[in-house]
């Protein structure tokens, strides 16, 4: 078989191959380099750090060799800038475990670094220290900040204000200082709020030796509440209240705030036992209401806007700041309000009339019904005392009715003002809501805004002539017995005229009750004992009735029966005889 000319030209015995190793070894015999070699490796313990030295990359693995009888793998992620490795490369490096299942032996360059840079911490700084790093990652309970090793600082520790979202903090360079060193555990706590703290803790003394009431500072609005915001004045917050912030109304102070932004504001109060600083928007300008007499004089008539309706009245704005209330009595004279809703609404533009200013209070009255002159002033003219008016029953009370004369203007119809003769106990015996009736007016109360009115005064008084003289003492009357009381009994002589039977008349003998003697429901021939006009009263008797009362009272009746008949014979002849007459003339 032809030799390779290549392999004949460097072809060599093994006498020489052995000289050249012995000439290589610098003498070595060949039987001792096992020996020499395990030597070379038994100082190599576990999690040791070793220096290395990078031999190749082979994709992304880095390959070194430690001196040990094999390489390690290290991944090329491990190296803080990967593009930058190359071979021939100096690196420390752990020792995690020798030759693994592979034959190599496990490296770490990550868990070097750290313990690298964990000593270096440890041997700059301490509990206490000031150390400044970037976030690198959120994780539970906080972030992480590298500052030569992750140390954590707790989301409570972050901030002296509580953060809306902690991971807008990542990649970010910040200052902290160190609370907490676990050397067992390679852990570190740090703290950006302590160090706030004291900072704003020195901000503060300054501050509070160099502020005064009257002082315009400039602040940051740190948080808006419902009655207010807090103002960082450096060191310390300043509470900004709703009420200082515009003489104008807002609802809520996010209308003119919002967090983070800068602001410039006077100082209000300082209590600096208590470091609570009071502060002022609004007080950076003049009060609207420092010449209000001479802007809204009292009596002016002036158009305002409409800003709030309550249950109460309504308030006006005359001008930025200025405010008055239209209580709801003083929206109309006539018009019967409920809610001052039936009459304005928020943003209606208006007409009042300034009533009162309180200067002190910063409070203004107004009115709308001022605006109008008073129909009140006119109703004595239009309806004097004796007028018949005409008006609509527009609601019932117990003790009468109320009458809408016109439009707003309403007259009481007492229950006293309904009958002559009939005891009215409750309005709806005679009028119902609704009706239109016919009244005279009887009194009118221009300052109370009453008018009282009367039906009953549209006929005459039955009392002063037709009662008197129909019903006379010693007289027989027929009646119907209608209510029956402890003490007597009432008997209704004719429709709205009725009588008392005391239970003294009822027998001659003594009557226990007057169920006794009579029943509602019964007629009963009764005699008449009392008329008082005075008292619209007529009394009656049952006992004093005889016999020959009756039999008179019924002598008088067909003798009254045949006179009527009598006239009526007359009265039909004298037609007859008229009509005769008519058809004579007419022949």
């Amino acid at each position: 078989m032809a030799i390779n000319p290549i392999v004949k030209q460097f072809d060599i015995t093994e006498e020489e191959l052995q000289k050249q190793v012995e000439s290589a070894l610098g003498g070595i015999e060949t039987s001792r380099m096992g020996e020499l070699y395990n030597k070379s490796v038994q100082d190599f313990e576990l999690d040791s750090i070793l220096n290395g030295k990078v031999v190749n990359i082979l994709n992304d693995d880095v390959i070194v060799d430690v001196g040990y009888k094999s390489e390690g793998v290290i991944p090329l992620e491990q190296f803080e800038n990967p593009q930058g490795v190359k071979e021939g490369d100096r690196i420390e490096v752990l020792l995690e475990s020798v030759e693994d299942d592979s034959g190599m032996i496990a490296l770490s360059k990550k868990k070097a670094d750290r313990i690298r840079g964990w000593e270096r911490v440890i041997s700059t700084y301490k509990e206490g220290d000031v150390v400044k790093g970037k976030v690198t990652r959120k994780i539970k309970g906080g972030l992480l900040l590298e500052i030569g090793v992750p140390v954590f600082l707790p989301a409570s520790q972050i901030s002296i204000r509580r953060s809306g979202d902690i991971a807008e903090f990542i990649g970010q360079e910040i200052e902290c200082k160190i609370i907490k060193i676990d050397e067992s555990r390679m852990n570190i706590v740090v703290s950006r709020r302590k160090l706030i703290e004291e900072k704003r803790e020195a901000q503060k003394r300054d501050l509070l030796q160099d502020i005064e009431v009257g002082q315009i500072r400039k602040g940051i609005v740190k948080n808006i509440t419902d009655f207010g915001a807090f103002v960082d004045l450096g060191g310390i917050d300043g509470l900004l209240h709703i009420t200082d912030m515009s003489w104008g109304r807002i609802t809520h102070p996010s209308e003119v705030l919002t967090i983070d932004s800068e602001v410039e504001i006077k100082v209000l109060k300082v209590d600096k036992e208590k470091e609570r600083i009071s502060l002022g928007l609004k007080q950076k300008s003049e009060s609207p209401w420092a010449n209000i007499e001479t802007k809204f004089p009292v009596g002016s008539k002036i158009r305002g806007k409409v800003v709030n309706v309550l249950s109460y009245g309504a308030f006006v704005q005359l001008e930025e700041g200025v405010e008055g209330l239209v209580h709801i009595s003083e929206m109309s004279w006539t018009k019967r309000i409920n809610h001052p809703s039936q009459v304005v609404s928020i943003g209606d533009m208006i007409e009042v009339v300034v009533l009162e200013i309180k200067k002190d209070k910063q409070e203004i009255s107004l009115g709308m019904k001022q605006v109008d002159v008073n129909p009140w002033t006119q109703v004595e003219q239009k309806y004097p005392p004796g007028a018949t008016v005409k008006g609509k029953v527009r609601n019932l009370t117990n003790y009468g009715a109320f009458v809408e004369i016109e439009d707003g203007i309403d007259g009481l119809l007492h229950v006293a003002d309904m009958s002559w003769t009939r005891k009215v106990v409750h309005p709806s015996e005679v009028v119902k809501k609704g009706d239109e009736i016919e009244a005279i007016v009887l009194n009118v109360d221009q300052e109370r805004k009453r008018i009282a009115l009367g039906t009953k005064q549209l006929q005459q008084d039955p009392w002063t002539g037709p009662i008197p003289e129909k019903y006379r003492v010693g007289e027989l009357a027929s009646g119907e017995v209608t209510k029956i009381t402890n003490f007597g009994v009432f008997v209704k002589l004719e429709e709205d005229l009725e009588g008392l039977l005391h239970i003294s008349e009822l027998a001659d003998k003594k009557v226990g009750s007057p169920e006794e003697v009579v029943k509602v429901g019964q007629r009963v021939d009764v005699k008449i004992i009392k008329v008082a006009p005075e008292n619209r009263k007529i009394g009656l008797s049952l006992k004093d009735v005889t016999g020959e009362d009756l039999i008179e009272r019924e002598d008088r009746r067909i003798q009254k029966e045949r006179e009527e008949a009598r006239r009526a014979a007359r009265e039909a002849a004298l037609e007859r005889e008229a009509g005769g007459g008519e058809i004579e003339e007419e022949q």
